[in-house]
């Protein structure tokens, strides 16, 4: 079977730690979209880790972890993360990477510094790795794949083509030094030696384990409203953040994806630039993000502060919709228990309306939250097992949830850990 693990909202909603958890029962876990500009972050018996590249079922020793060509392959990234977890004690991954994967190349991640730079305060929020200098050129039909490193003679005259409209931005809209195919020629070889004993046809490699009735997971990162068509446009990623593009990102038949496992937070968290209804300011914000995650709400690739809201019920009902979700995963419930009440955004007030419908940018930045307020349950819930356990507070607080967005909550998340997790029976 073939599952999809995906995010509702701005990304950051613990998907790490879901796949982690439902890896125990995978044969296969792939990465099928994005870079390593977003981490997932999980903590288990090795201890805790931020991975931006390699899928989040690298802890297993029974499963083999995909690079699927939808990715923004940054060969020395992931190499350094993988060297990082054994040095951890962690057994070296089975490890595949798709030989269609593309390449981020050393002068993407330049691009997208002189970019922010050059935009100033009109900035997307980069975070700089070079993901959107990536897919402009994937979709220019200029990138270079994974097998493009085992032809040298095209390889070399394809860099001298790409290299001489490089230099032209370089010299003369960024004013910076200009790129040499020589060397760029040299730094790919070394890449090649790094990726060749992973190099794989992870299409057939998938359809072969679809014949075998392999249990096979799709990491997505970031989230539903960081997706170029269906997000928060344009402050989104550049990448499909969709389960239904697991299908192309990991060269898999669309129908063969059974289940789609939508994480969703219990408050709202972002990084990066674009309209946030429910966001919340100052001391209220500091708190929520001083004790949310584990240890804090920070991103786990920049270190930026997350920008903290309140539970926003429009844009996860939607979220949860563009995803064609089967079932949610409800995470970091614990952190609210210091909480005597919890509001939740309900609707959007624009332009003197209430919507429940989640708009186009242009009305998104005209919202206003309409919150409504809930008793919080002021206990720690980390620790219990059982869903009817859990406080009375703490049960309404996820069933109006549950009834608001219209999805099954399955999963509550109620701590970091892999075990901390509560399986809910959904009449």
């Amino acid at each position: 079977m073939v599952q999809a693990i995906v995010g509702a909202n701005w990304g950051d909603e613990g998907k790490g730690k879901i796949t982690d958890m439902l890896a125990e029962k995978a044969d296969i876990i792939i990465r099928f979209q994005g870079g390593a500009n977003a981490g997932h972050t999980i903590v288990n018996d090795y201890g805790k880790f931020a991975l931006h590249t390699l899928p989040s079922g690298v802890f297993y020793d029974h499963t083999t972890s995909i690079i699927g060509n939808g990715v923004a392959l940054n060969i020395p990234v992931l190499f350094k993360e993988l060297n990082s977890i054994i040095e951890k004690g962690v057994p070296k991954p089975k490890l595949l990477v798709s030989d269609r994967a593309q390449m981020v190349m050393p002068y993407h991640i330049l691009f997208d510094s002189y970019e922010e730079e050059r935009l100033a305060g009109k900035s997307f929020g980069s975070t700089k790795s070079g993901i959107a200098p990536f897919y402009s050129d994937k979709y220019a039909k200029i990138g270079f794949q994974v097998s493009e490193l085992f032809d040298e003679a095209s390889l070399k005259e394809k860099i001298e083509r790409v290299i001489a409209t490089k230099n032209v931005l370089l010299e003369h809209l960024y004013h910076k030094p200009l790129l040499d195919a020589d060397e760029l020629f040299d730094t790919l070889m070394e890449y090649r030696t790094m990726v060749e004993p992973y190099v794989c046809d992870v299409s057939a490699y998938l359809y072969d384990a679809i014949k075998e009735g392999k249990n096979i997971l799709l990491e997505g990162q970031l989230g539903s409203l960081k997706d170029p068509d269906h997000g928060i446009y344009p402050m989104v990623t550049s990448s499909s953040t969709l389960a239904a593009y697991g299908a192309i990102g990991a060269g898999l038949p669309p129908y063969e994806i059974k289940d789609i496992v939508t994480v969703v937070k219990a408050y709202s968290s972002a990084v990066g630039a674009g309209a946030f209804v429910s966001e919340i300011f100052g001391d209220e914000a500091d708190e929520l993000r001083k004790r949310g995650g584990d240890g804090g709400e920070y991103g786990a690739t920049t270190g930026r502060p997350r920008r903290m809201g309140w539970f926003d019920c429009v844009a996860t009902r939607y979220g949860c919709r563009i995803q064609g979700t089967t079932q949610v995963a409800f995470t970091v419930l614990d952190v609210l228990g210091y909480l005597d009440e919890i509001p939740v955004c309900v609707g959007y007030e624009i332009d003197g309306e209430v919507v429940k419908d989640f708009p186009v940018t242009s009305k998104l930045e005209k919202a206003k939250p309409v919150l409504k307020t809930f008793p919080g349950w002021k206990t720690d819930i980390r620790g219990i097992k059982e869903y009817d356990q859990l406080p009375e507070n703490c049960r309404k607080y996820i069933e109006f949830i549950e009834s608001e967005i219209g999805f099954p909550i399955t999963m509550v998340s109620n701590g970091p850990k892999r075990s901390d997790i509560i399986y809910r029976e959904v009449k």
